[in-house]
C-alpha cells in the first residue's frame, strides 16, 4: 500500500479532465486492500475505486479516498474440455490481456480488442463490442469487501450484468474492490461475425473463415479508423448507451425517421444507434467550451484541449435534450460522472 496526498488525476483519466485527489492509495494485492480497510483514518472514509480512468467524467476534486488498483498478473488457470480458464489481475491493461490470450492460443476475447481500460473495470461496465459482451466469457472474480476486509469470490449471478451495467455500479459501488477476474474461453472456438462492420471485412477480404487473430486485427483497424486515441485526443469512448426500445416504439420512430439505424435483439426488443441519432440532430463536430463531439463518430465526446468536466456535461445534457426533442428517447451516459 502506498499513500499519496494532493494528487492530480488528470494523467489518470483518459478524458484528461482536471481534478485532485486529496488522498490516493495504490494497492497491488489483497493484503494492500486489507491494510486500507484496517487503517484508522482510511478505513472509515468513503472510497472511490480507480482503474484505467477510461470510463469516468471528473467534474470536481475528489474528497473520497481514491484507491488506484494496480494488481497485476496473467495466467492460464486450467485447460478444460469445454474451454480455457484464464485469469488476470485487475490492474492489467485490458487490450494487452486480450493480446496475451491470443498469443498463447486462447481465443474468445478478440471481439473486445482495443477497448481502453483495465481488466478490473471490465466487469463493472460489462464492456462489449462487435457482438460480444464480457458476460458472455465471464467465469468469476475475486474481490475484497471494503467494509469487512474479507476476500470473496463472485459469480455472474451476484454481479447482475446488464447492458453496460453491473451490480458494481449499484449496491457494490465503493464497497467491493475487484482484484482478479477469470474468463472461460469456450472450445471449440467459434468466430462471432454477426456485426455489420465484420461482415463488410469478410466481403472485402474474401476471408470467410477468419482466425481469432484476424478478427482482432479487423476490429483494431475499425476502432482506430473511427475512434480517437485517448493519448492524442482526450475522450472516454462511447459517451452514450445505445437505447433499447420496444418494437412498437421502433416502428413509431421509423415512421418519422425511416433512415434510423436499428438492430433487432434476441429478446424481441430493438437497439437504436445513439450515434446516428446524435448525428441526425446536427451535433457531429460541434463544441461547447473546450468539449466537443468527435468529427468521425458522433457517439464520442472529446476534450479539444483544456476542457473541464462541467463543459463535458453541459454538452452531454444539450445533446440529450436535442435527441429527446426529436426522437422522444432519453440517452443515458455510459461513463460514471463524479
Amino acid at each position: 500500500m502506498h499513500i499519496e496526498s494532493g494528487v492530480s488525476l488528470k494523467p489518470y483519466n483518459t478524458f484528461g479532465l482536471p481534478a485532485v485527489a486529496h488522498t490516493l492509495v495504490r494497492v497491488a494485492s489483497d493484503a494492500d486492500v486489507r491494510q486500507v480497510v484496517d487503517h484508522p483514518q482510511l478505513g472509515l472514509a468513503p472510497k472511490f475505486i480507480l482503474g484505467g480512468g477510461s470510463n469516468i467524467v471528473l467534474t470536481r476534486d475528489m474528497p473520497q479516498v481514491v484507491v488506484k488498483v494496480e494488481v497485476m498478473g496473467r495466467r492460464l488457470v486450467e485447460e478444460r474440455p469445454d474451454g480455457w480458464l484464464v485469469e488476470a489481475g485487475a490492474g492489467e491493461n485490458w487490450h494487452e490481456f486480450v493480446t496475451w490470450t491470443l498469443a498463447n492460443g486462447y481465443p474468445g476475447l478478440e471481439n473486445m480488442a482495443l477497448i481502453p481500460g483495465t481488466v478490473g473495470a471490465a466487469p463493472v461496465q460489462n464492456i462489449g463490442a462487435y457482438g460480444l459482451e464480457l458476460q458472455d466469457r465471464f467465469h468469476s472474480l475475486d474481490a475484497v469487501d471494503l467494509i469487512t476486509g474479507r476476500s470473496v469470490t463472485l459469480n455472474a449471478s451476484v454481479c447482475k450484468f446488464g447492458y453496460r451495467d453491473s451490480e458494481f455500479k449499484h449496491s457494490l459501488a465503493g464497497r467491493t474492490l475487484i482484484t482478479r477476474v477469470r474468463f472461460l474461453l469456450p472450445r471449440p472456438w467459434k468466430p462471432v461475425l454477426g456485426y455489420l462492420e465484420l461482415e463488410r471485412k469478410v466481403a472485402e477480404t474474401g476471408i470467410t473463415n477468419p482466425s481469432a487473430r484476424q478478427i482482432a486485427d479487423w476490429i483494431i483497424a475499425v476502432r482506430r479508423a473511427k475512434l480517437p486515441d485517448p493519448a492524442q485526443i482526450g475522450n472516454a469512448g462511447s459517451f452514450f448507451k445505445n437505447p433499447v426500445v420496444t418494437p412498437e416504439q421502433c416502428r413509431d420512430i421509423i415512421g418519422r425517421d425511416p433512415e434510423i439505424v436499428h438492430y433487432p435483439m434476441p429478446d424481441g426488443s430493438v437497439k437504436l444507434a445513439a450515434g446516428w441519432m446524435i448525428d441526425a440532430c446536427g451535433w457531429k463536430g460541434k463544441t461547447v467550451g473546450q468539449a466537443g463531439v468527435y468529427e468521425k463518430q458522433a457517439l464520442v465526446l472529446v476534450n479539444r484541449g483544456g476542457a473541464i468536466g462541467s463543459e463535458v456535461m453541459t454538452l452531454a445534457r444539450a445533446i440529450q435534450e436535442s435527441v429527446y426533442g426529436r426522437f422522444g428517447i432519453r440517452l443515458e451516459p455510459e461513463p460514471v460522472v463524479v
